[in-house]
């Protein structure tokens, strides 16, 4: 439930730096998520203020359901939000000034943007002992298993939403930057894109085999978390935008079952 509820408030503020708010309207948000402080909801647009409230409140939720020696969690998993929060005004940027990064410039900003990294963080919450301080600590400082993870993301959802159409107000893609950078078609750079996951697949599991010890069983969540994007992009759909897609496989699950 702290994943399922910390998720969607990330998604909002994703959909609100990319579609609804202004570039100012951008800065202002950002600046108050920085603060975090129920003071700074007189600073923002009327549209926002709900959102910000509710931001606060889930948190507060999150903290109030652990234990006391595990209310520390809630602390890393703000910081990993606002970090969030800085990637996606850089994005907002791009796209109100029109501006073509590099592919190199675009994956570094949009491998956070992903929401991985974050949501990396939120997943330790609510994972009991596995969750140690040792463990937040190195899922905070964004981990080569963290940050392929983000590249998985990224790339799968940006070959998807090349393939399905994106929003006017979106920033270039990893897919058209690497089409433009490169003078080759759609087509070939999202196969290109498409080598780039695997690779990172590569690395997430190379990295695994080194991280060992105590952070192993936090490596795994994060790996078990990655296999999902493979549900929700497989074969090239956009199930996380389209949710419909997903739904002969949530009624499968969770409704048909096993044949007993």
């Amino acid at each position: 439930m702290l994943f399922a509820k910390t998720f969607g408030m990330l998604s909002l503020m994703d959909d609100t730096y990319d579609v609804y708010a202004t570039l100012e309207e951008c800065h202002v948000l950002n600046e108050a998520i920085q603060r975090w402080d129920e003071s700074a909801v007189s600073t923002l647009p009327e549209y926002m203020k709900k959102f910000y409230i509710n931001l606060l409140k889930t948190f507060q939720e999150c903290e109030d359901s652990l234990q006391p020696d595990e209310k520390y969690r809630v602390s890393y998993a703000k910081k990993a939000f606002q970090l969030s929060s800085k990637y996606y005004l850089d994005e907002a940027k791009w796209s109100s000034e029109k501006y073509a990064p590099s592919f190199e410039e675009h994956v570094e900003v949009s491998v956070m943007s992903s929401g991985f990294p974050t949501l990396a963080v939120v997943l330790l919450m609510g994972a009991g002992d596995l969750a140690t301080r040792e463990a937040f600590e190195w899922a905070i400082g964004v981990p080569a298993v963290v940050s392929a993870s983000g590249e998985v993301a990224r790339f799968l959802n940006d070959i998807a939403s090349y393939r399905k159409g994106k929003n006017k107000k979106d920033a270039l893609s990893s897919v058209e930057c690497y089409a433009r950078e490169r003078g080759v078609s759609g087509e070939e750079a999202a196969a290109a894109i498409a080598g780039m996951a695997e690779n990172a697949w590569r690395m997430i599991n190379r990295s695994c085999m080194e991280v060992g010890g105590a952070l192993l069983p936090a490596a795994r969540l994060v790996v078990n978390l990655t296999k999902t994007l493979e549900v929700i992009y497989l074969g090239g759909r956009d199930a996380y935008t389209f949710a419909g897609d997903l739904r002969d496989l949530v009624v499968s699950l969770f409704l048909n079952g096993p044949a007993i």
